[in-house]
């Protein structure tokens, strides 16, 4: 089972979300601007990506939202979290988890086929 973070107004969720059905995954939806995730959740994201806040956020979109972005290095870290779960349209789509941990930024075919074969395993 996969778990699909998207907004459905986004074309490349849109993509991920057709692709997933064309390769007869089952998956679950979570709507993350509906139902944003906890900074728990992101750090879980995060750590599976090894990646960090900054390096899945969508850095242009936070003078639409009146939003100060902290410096990207360690010491605002938890700023960075903070920010993307009370601001979730920040965080980077889809993000997509497959059942044995593997997850993406699922913006290009190849992270899509990553994660659609780890759920095939």
């Amino acid at each position: 089972m996969i778990e699909i973070w998207l907004n459905p107004a986004c074309s490349k969720c849109r993509t991920a979300e057709s692709e997933l059905r064309a390769a007869g995954v089952d998956y679950t939806v979570r709507r993350y601007l509906d139902e944003p995730p906890t900074v728990a959740e992101l750090e879980d994201v995060l750590a599976r990506l090894g990646l960090e806040p900054w390096d899945i956020a969508r850095t242009a979109d936070a003078s639409k939202l009146g939003v100060s972005l902290p410096a990207k290095d360690t010491d605002h870290r938890r700023e960075w979290l903070d920010l993307m779960s009370a601001h979730p349209r920040l965080i980077q789509r889809p993000i997509l988890t497959a059942a044995d941990g593997t997850t993406v930024v699922g913006r290009d075919a190849d992270s899509l086929s990553r994660v659609i074969a780890a759920d095939d395993m």
